[in-house]
């Protein structure tokens, strides 16, 4: 990637085999710079209507592959099988609360590359879940992008242009109803976890405009590449979702899917809510201070990466790129 373009997702640093960029002074070394469960249905929108996940091999829920709570209801029916969409109510969320004592969604796109201005989505999942972590429900999306997916991102991911093309559905579809879910979620107070959430939201954002639709605005986004990085800012190694996982105890067998993975976002999230007492704070508020931190971790590893490219430029806005 040009030094201008530095990778935004680091569970995307496998696609191409490009050689990771140098770890940050904050990876490395210190540098000397600072019941009840909500028992309700998920919004009933058009959107419940994944098609099979790729690490899926019937129609039948399997596990992700992520230790956790719960079985997830998903549902797999072509689009023409679904009932008609139901008026609901969600229970009142406490927008003073911490984010860890309500209900919550997680969400995680599989893509054709690792440049978020420019990739398509070809899997994408959403799950949902209660205050005590029991997975209430989860959809489920495999597009056609539209593009030939290249042969390294589909190493990554198991879906190849052909299996896209033939059991896919149009992309813009997939981006509609993606895009009204995690609205839903956001009209209603509930927070979105994503892991390193500036580039699927890039992602999305770009998708929605591509095809004039939509775009959603993230109101209430949480980020565990940020809030690790924030609390435990000289930790060393590697700051992958499967690197933390491990670290954090949170189980990802079928890591790159994104079913896998927007779990175990949430499982990684919990945990870390857990351990770091300052990160139990209302969403909004963790929202805010995000912006924040990610703008501030940029600005440190844009410095570290100067050192060698005084031309490099990290993107610290968050959790949306803008167009460059």
């Amino acid at each position: 990637m040009a030094s201008a373009q530095l990778p935004d997702d680091p569970d995307q640093q496998a696609l191409f085999d490009a050689p990771a960029p140098p770890r940050a002074p904050d990876d490395d070394a210190a540098p000397p710079v600072p019941e009840q469960p909500a028992l309700f249905d998920a919004p009933e929108t058009g959107a419940q209507r994944g098609t099979q996940n790729p690490a899926k091999t019937d129609a039948s829920v399997q596990d992700t592959g992520v230790q956790g709570k719960g079985t997830p209801e998903a549902d797999v029916r072509h689009p023409a099988e679904q009932d008609t969409p139901a008026l609901h109510t969600h229970p009142t969320v406490d927008p003073e609360a911490s984010w860890t004592e309500g209900p919550r969604a997680c969400f995680d796109l599989e893509t054709t590359g690792r440049d978020p201005q420019q990739a398509r989505i070809v899997t994408a999942s959403v799950v949902l879940v209660t205050a005590d972590g029991d997975v209430l429900r989860e959809w489920e999306w495999l597009a056609d992008p539209g593009i030939e997916i290249p042969e390294e991102a589909a190493a990554v991911h198991g879906v190849s242009t052909e299996r896209a093309r033939a059991e896919g559905r149009p992309a813009a579809e997939v981006t509609a109803e993606l895009g009204e879910v995690l609205a839903g979620f956001w009209r209603e107070g509930l927070p979105v976890l994503a892991f390193n959430a500036a580039y699927d939201l890039t992602v999305l954002t770009r998708e929605c405009e591509r095809h004039g639709l939509p775009v959603p605005a993230p109101k209430l986004v949480l980020d565990p590449f940020v809030l690790n990085k924030q609390v435990h800012r000289y930790r060393r190694g590697k700051r992958t979702l499967g690197a933390l996982c491990e670290e954090y105890g949170v189980v990802l067998d079928a890591a790159h899917t994104s079913a896998a993975d927007a779990l175990a976002t949430e499982r990684l999230a919990t945990a870390l809510g857990e351990r770091f007492v300052e990160l139990r704070q209302p969403a909004a508020r963790l929202h805010e201070l995000q912006i924040g931190w990610a703008a501030e971790q940029a600005a440190s590893l844009q410095e570290y990466f100067r050192r060698k490219d005084p031309g490099a430029v990290v993107d610290g806005t968050w959790p949306v790129h803008p167009r460059p």
